[in-house]
Parts: structure tokens; C-alpha cells; sequence
């Protein structure tokens, strides 16, 4: 333990040797941690060596000649006090102890820490360059840079904010209010120094973001005081031998960061409010963790989106609501619903990390580990006081939450996460749903596992909530049931989701995207209990030095090149794209007693037929899916993608006698991919008696202009699209379609899939014919459209 030790001053002597010995006793010794290190050594064979073995000892130490020998025996003395109290009192009990006994020591650390930090806030003490992607305008968040070639990761920022200095110290410091990824933070012990200012013993523990690493804590010394100009500072940094202070007790299942000089400088303006500045500065260990989740800890604008924004966020959306721009929406105060994303948050990292602490265990796999299934049998974890009586008790089970993590590869995390929030039945299972929905009810396992296709149902999203950037949205969803048999009908009630959006601006860099959900009741309280599940995609910046960063690799399967897609270890990455994401998907539900094995296999399997589905949409919606080696795949019971173009291609060339294409006649692939890149929309629907014709098929301006992807292409409707005089005129013109093949239609109007009006200047529709010459879809194009 590097300590500050006092001179010994009992020793017996002349007046004026007391003085001197007084004197010498207010003074303090830092050592270095290569003096303690060989203290500590004697210490082990010699908790108490004699005054000729002490001086034995700086003999053999040269790095100790600079030591008196009284300050020895007095290090000595406070080693074995600190040994006996630690018995006694226990960890805490020892750090308050340490920590009173070192004061003294701990102020020349915390004096250091705030030059260094305010070196970092305001000078140049790190090379700072400016984050990229920022808004501008007097919106933004307030300048915002990120560390270059610096000891971890840093960022810092600095704005404006209509509080006062003492408010805004009061919510930085309470770190759980504003900081997602923090588990807890206990101040072990508090004190006041001298100049006005108070030290504090913190611990913090923080959530690992995925499956795949553990979770991190801090032990560090907290300083709060106050500069000549009246600026407030709260500066923070790592106790460590290294930084003189004690370290702090190590915990099961974390790995241990470093905080390098952090903190907040706060300084009043003149008409009210305050400047704020905040620096972020971490060492996250990056080391600890598989090699290609690196980017994850290495990444200063990850840290910055992550904590340092998120604070000056955080601020400022109290600064509103507390100015009254904040409008209330159903009732409920701008803090209870910032206390509902809380909870939604925190329960999805809950679920994420599974401490043992927490009651957490995972149950033996089905022999393939691309899911994790882990337990919870704690009534606890769940049940809130109006669901805990005991009428209900006997039958919990527990809470199962079945969890996977992969890597994706040239897929904007934003734009997924949008695309699972706006097209949930692409992936979601009604039947799941219900069961999920069914532990809210009074008799909660009333459904013990309902059959997974069920029927399908629709949502509607009705906004409750949305911070002063817009980049966080808090939700109910409501899944309309529609029920196809009259058995179905008891099943086919609508439900209720809580759901959390946040990181779909595509033009935010840094940011993790994620989408976390919870059933809920009709009329759910503001302590209803939740147990959220969802999807969180955070980015890996793109490396270029080695071979790891042009790989496709399934993190679920230990690591190992996946499937399809994967590249050789040094093959280039020849789209000039390689932008990579770990996904990290988590699903919760509770149990029966006797249900336990049941719901984790229908768990197990739902989440990976979720695995599934989210890695056709990854190639659905991948920037780079008609590069030199991949072409749209076609749908169940459709011709191949090629095949189809052939068709397209041909058919209108019989009935309009003119190219669709270039005239230099292409064949095979090179027909599918000047289709696909055709500037006019060019989409198929089927045509079947008795049946609404659904789009099978659209190139890429069809999909752009639809605002949709190939997979959920198949969910939207012709008639949906067209507006009332668009239907009537394809009405009439259908006859001349099929009777001589096509059709010219007028200028019109039609909508996207968002909701969009969509105008075109012309129109064509045309059969198109298989090999056999018969009927196999209806194809349009639409010329010259734009966006209203």
C-alpha cells in the first residue's frame, strides 16, 4: 500500500528537539511503488522487525536510503493496525479506517488528480481532435472531441446548460441517474479537507455491453472543491499502487478498469446557467477481451456517445423540464418516464450480464452454444408487491432469459435496429407473445407455452416520450391480435408492449443502436414490473492492420468463421466497406414450476429462428448486396433472382416492342444487376384470384422508393400503395393489361411503406410470362419519382 506516513514523534528529547520533532510530524512521505513492493516483501517474513533489522534493511535497499529510519518503523506500526482491522471490521470497515488514517496522503493525490484533469479540460494535455458527425447549430450537444494516441480511451465535451453550477454537480455526481451502463455506485467513505473541498472512496461497478466479455468496476478517489473564480470541480481517478492510493477490493466476475484524471468543471455565467466541461478518460482493459471485441473498449467516440454525451444530455433535458419546455404525454411526469427507461435499460443489461450475485445461473446446453440459457429462480427479480401474494408464490418458477451475441458485417447498426422497430412481424412470434403477455394476468400461466406460427398480428406505435435530441424514443406498442378460427379467438386479444429506441440516426457516429421491450398491462403503473428483452447493435470502428478485420465471424459459435459471407483471413475487402457490429439479443420470460425445461427449449429455438431472420435482413439490407459476389435471394417458391430478371425483361419487350434495358442485349447476371440498378422503380406483385396482390419483387430505386427492404417486401399490399385515384385507374386499364400485355398509366401518387407520399410522372404495367408462356406476375414501373 503506497501510504503517506507521519515521522515518528514520541521519541524523548531536548525542547527544541520536540519542536523539531513536531514539526517533522505534520510533514507526509509518499512512496513509490517499488519502495513499497520491498517493504511489503519484509513484511511477509517480518510483520515486525527489530530497529537493527530495519536498518538492515535500508542497507540492502538503496531505494529506501532516502527513508529515515523512524519512517520505516512507523510504516511498520500502520501495516499491522490496518491487518487487524480488516479482521475486525471487515472490508468496508478497513477502507474507512485506511482512509481517515491516510487523509493527508489521499489529498496530495487528489490535488494531482485536478491539475491533471483540468490540464485535460482545458489544455492540451491530451491531443484532442473533434468528434466528426455532430450537429451543428445551437441544438447540438456542445463540442464534442475524442483522444488520439493517448494512454485508454478520452473524450470531452463542453456546453451551455440553464442550471446552476451546484445543481449540475448534484446530477454528475449521482452517475446511476444518466449513466446506462452503470450498475451501482457506493461511496465507501466520505471526508472534508481542509481547503473547503470533500474526498470520497468510491466504488463503481459498470455492465459489460455484451455476452462476450466481463463486466468492469473502478475503485477511485473522488474530488469535490471549488476554484478561485468559483467554478465547481469534481475530478475523479484510479486508486492504484501505482497512483499511491489502496487498492480496492476485488469482486467475482468483473475485471478491473482504470480511471485516469476525469471529471466535470462547472463554471457560472453571468445571466444564469452554467459552462460545463467534462472530460472522460479510461483504460478499459482492453487486453482482457477477444481480440475482435477490442474496438469495443479501444473506441474514444464510443466512450464519448456512451458517458461523456450522455451526461450533457442528460443535464440539459433536466434544464428543460425543469424551464417547463417539457410536455407531459399521458399524464405522467417528464421524471417518471425518464425512471421507466431507467428500468428498461437496466433490467436489459441485468439480463445481459447475469451476475451470480443477482441470482443468475446458466443451465446446460442442448450441445450447440450459439444461445446461452440462464435462470433466475429469485421471486425477486420479478414479481412486484401486487403480483407477490399467495395465491402465486407456489407456482413461480422463475425468470429464464435466453441470450446470444454475433457479428455482423456491412450493416449500419441504426438502420437495423429501425428496420426490427418498424417491421416486427419479421421476426417476432405471436404465439410468443401471448405467453409472454400471460405472466401480467391474474392467472399468469394460463397459456404454459403457446404454439409458436399462431396468427398474425399488427402494431401500432404510440409515442410517449422522446429526449431534447431525439435520440432516445419511449414507447407503447400495441400488437392487434386477428384471429382466423373461431378457436383462435380467445388468443387473438391485443397486447401491450414498453419499448425503448434509441441510436437510429444513421448519421450519428459512435453511437450503439438498441431496441428493449417489456409486456405490460393496459394500465400499467409507474412501478409495474418489467422484464425487458431486445436487441443492442454497437459498432467496431474499422481496423486495416490485419487480417481480423476483413473477417465475417459468428461470436456465438466460439469465434469461428461462420456460414457464407466469410472471407479468408487475408483476403481485402474489396467494396472498400467494412463496417462491422457485435449484436447482442436477449429474451426474457417467466415460468412455471414444473415448465422450467419446456420454456428454455421454446426459448432456445425462438431465439435462434430470431438469429435467423435478423441475418436475412442483415443481407437484405447490407449496402453491398449486389457486389461482384451476391445477388438478392429469391423467395420461397419463386424463380431465381436471374431467372426472374430474364422474364421481366423479355415480356416487356414483347407486348411494348421496346428494351427495357441497354441494347447491347446482356445475358445471365449482367441482365439481374442492370435491373437492379435501373433509375425507374421496377417492382412485381403476384396476381391471384380471391387473393390482394403482395409485391415478390423490386429493384433498388422500387425499394427505395417503397422505403423497404427485400424481405419485408413481401408484407406490403399493391392497393396499400395506390392512392384512391391510383386503384381506380388500374382498375379500369386491367382488362387492356391482360388481354394485350400492358399499359401506360398516368402521373399519379402513390405511398411508401413509412407513410410517404410518393408522386411519378408515368407509369407502366405489364404481364409478365414464364418459359411456358404462362401468367407468372404483374410488373410496374415507375418513372421519374420523387418524395413530396
Amino acid at each position: 500500500m503506497a501510504l503517506s506516513m507521519h515521522r515518528d514523534s514520541n521519541s524523548s528529547g531536548s525542547g527544541s528537539s520536540k519542536q523539531q520533532q513536531q514539526m517533522d510530524a505534520s510533514k507526509y512521505v509518499r512512496y513509490t511503488p517499488e519502495q513499497v513492493d520491498a517493504l511489503e516483501r519484509v513484511y511477509a517474513e517480518c510483520p515486525k522487525p527489530s530497529s537493527l533489522r530495519r536498518q538492515q534493511l535500508i542497507r540492502e535497499c538503496p531505494i529506501l536510503s532516502n527513508i529515515e529510519p523512524k519512517q520505516i518503523k512507523v510504516w511498520f506500526q500502520n501495516r499491522r493496525y490496518t491487518c487487524v482491522s480488516l479482521k475486525a471490521v471487515g472490508t468496508c470497515g478497513f477502507f474507512i479506517i485506511l482512509f481517515n488514517l491516510c487523509c493527508d496522503s489521499l489529498l496530495a493525490i487528489a490535488e494531482e488528480t485536478l491539475a491533471e484533469f483540468l490540464g485535460k479540460a482545458t489544455g492540451t494535455a491530451v491531443d484532442w481532435v473533434q468528434m466528426i458527425g455532430m450537429k451543428p447549430g445551437p441544438d447540438s450537444i456542445g463540442i464534442v472531441a475524442v483522444s488520439r494516441n493517448c494512454s485508454g480511451v478520452a473524450a470531452r465535451a463542453c456546453g451551455l446548460v440553464s442550471l446552476e453550477p451546484t445543481k449540475v454537480a448534484e446530477i454528475l455526481k449521482d452517475r446511476l441517474s444518466w449513466f446506462r451502463d452503470c450498475r451501482c455506485l457506493d461511496v465507501a467513505s466520505a471526508i472534508p479537507t481542509g481547503n473547503g473541498g470533500t474526498i470520497e472512496l468510491v466504488y463503481m461497478q459498470v455492465y459489460a455491453p455484451t455476452t462476450l466479455a466481463s463486466a468492469r468496476d473502478f475503485w477511485t478517489l473522488r474530488y469535490i472543491t471549488s476554484l478561485e473564480d468559483g467554478s465547481l470541480v469534481i475530478c475523479e481517478r484510479s486508486l492504484t499502487s501505482s497512483t499511491g492510493g489502496p487498492a480496492g477490493p476485488p469482486a467475482t466476475c468483473f475485471a478491473r478498469a482504470e480511471m485516469l484524471p476525469s471529471g466535470y468543471l462547472i463554471r457560472p455565467c453571468e445571466g444564469g446557467g452554467s459552462i460545463i466541461h467534462i472530460v472522460d478518460h479510461i483504460d478499459f482493459d482492453a487486453g482482457s477481451v477477444p481480440e475482435v471485441l477490442r474496438p469495443l473498449y479501444e473506441s474514444s467516440k464510443i466512450l464519448a456517445q456512451k458517458m461523456t454525451m450522455a451526461a450533457l444530455r442528460h443535464i440539459r433535458q433536466i434544464a428543460q423540464e425543469t424551464n417547463g419546455e417539457v410536455q407531459y404525454s399521458g399524464g405522467r411526469q417528464p421524471a417518471v418516464l425518464r425512471a421507466l427507461s431507467q428500468r428498461l435499460c437496466r433490467g436489459f443489461n441485468d439480463a445481459v450480464n447475469g451476475f451470480v450475485d443477482d441470482g443468475w445461473s446458466i443451465m446446460s446446453s442442448d450441445g450447440v452454444e450459439d444461445v446461452t440459457i440462464a435462470v433466475n429462480t429469485s421471486p425477486n427479480k420479478f414479481l412486484g408487491s401486487q403480483y407477490n401474494n399467495l395465491s402465486m408464490l407456489p407456482t413461480f418458477g422463475g425468470v429464464l432469459c435466453a441470450r446470444a451475441s454475433m457479428l455482423l458485417q456491412n450493416v449500419p447498426p441504426a438502420l437495423l435496429v429501425r428496420f426490427l422497430r418498424e417491421h416486427r412481424s419479421e421476426w417476432a412470434d405471436y404465439g410468443v407473445d401471448v405467453y409472454s403477455a400471460a405472466s401480467l394476468k391474474a392467472s399468469p400461466y394460463a397459456v404454459p407455452c403457446s404454439k409458436p406460427g399462431g396468427f398474425p398480428s399488427s402494431q401500432v406505435i404510440l409515442p410517449l416520450a422522446q429526449t431534447v435530441e431525439h435520440e432516445e424514443f419511449l414507447e407503447v406498442v400495441r400488437l392487434e391480435g386477428h384471429a382466423f378460427s373461431p378457436e383462435d379467438i380467445a388468443m387473438s386479444r391485443d397486447m401491450y408492449l414498453l419499448q425503448l429506441c434509441s441510436g437510429i440516426d444513421e448519421t450519428t457516429t459512435g453511437a450503439c443502436a438498441q431496441l428493449v421491450f417489456a409486456p405490460i398491462d393496459e394500465s400499467f403503473g409507474d412501478d409495474a414490473p418489467l422484464l425487458p428483452s431486445g436487441f443492442r447493435v454497437i459498432p467496431l470502428e474499422p481496423k486495416s492492420d490485419g487480417p481480423a478485420a476483413t473477417r465475417t465471424l459468428d461470436l456465438a459459435s466460439a469465434l469461428e468463421v461462420g456460414h457464407g459471407g466469410a472471407r479468408a483471413g487475408g483476403e481485402a475487402d474489396t467494396s472498400n466497406q467494412n463496417l462491422r457490429s457485435v449484436l447482442t439479443i436477449a429474451f426474457q420470460f417467466t415460468f412455471e414450476n414444473h415448465y422450467q425445461e419446456s420454456v428454455a427449449a421454446m426459448a432456445r429455438q425462438y431465439v435462434r429462428s430470431i438469429v435467423a431472420s435478423v441475418q436475412r435482413v442483415a443481407m437484405a439490407i447490407a449496402p453491398s448486396q449486389l457486389s461482384s459476389h451476391m445477388v438478392p435471394k429469391p423467395f420461397p417458391g419463386s424463380p431465381e433472382a436471374v431467372t426472374l430478371a430474364q422474364w421481366i425483361c423479355r415480356s416487356y419487350s414483347m407486348h411494348t416492342g421496346a428494351e427495357l434495358l441497354q441494347a447491347d442485349s446482356p445475358a445471365g447476371d449482367a441482365i439481374l444487376k442492370q435491373l437492379w440498378h435501373h433509375s425507374d422503380a421496377i417492382m412485381c406483385c403476384s396476381v391471384k384470384m380471391n387473393a390482394s396482390a403482395v409485391f415478390t419483387f423490386a429493384n433498388q430505386a422500387g425499394l427505395d422508393m417503397l422505403e423497404t427492404t427485400l424481405v419485408a417486401l413481401q408484407d406490403i399490399m399493391l392497393e396499400k400503395i395506390l392512392d384512391e385515384a391510383g386503384r381506380k385507374i388500374l382498375l379500369s386499364e386491367f382488362s387492356k393489361i391482360m388481354q394485350q400485355g400492358f399499359a401506360y398509366l398516368p402521373a399519379g401518387v402513390c405511398v411508401s411503406s413509412m407513410g410517404r407520399p410518393v408522386s411519378y410522372e408515368q407509369a407502366v404495367a405489364w404481364k409478365v410470362l414464364n418459359d411456358d408462356d404462362a401468367n407468372h406476375c404483374l410488373a410496374f414501373m415507375f418513372m421519374n419519382w420523387s418524395f413530396v
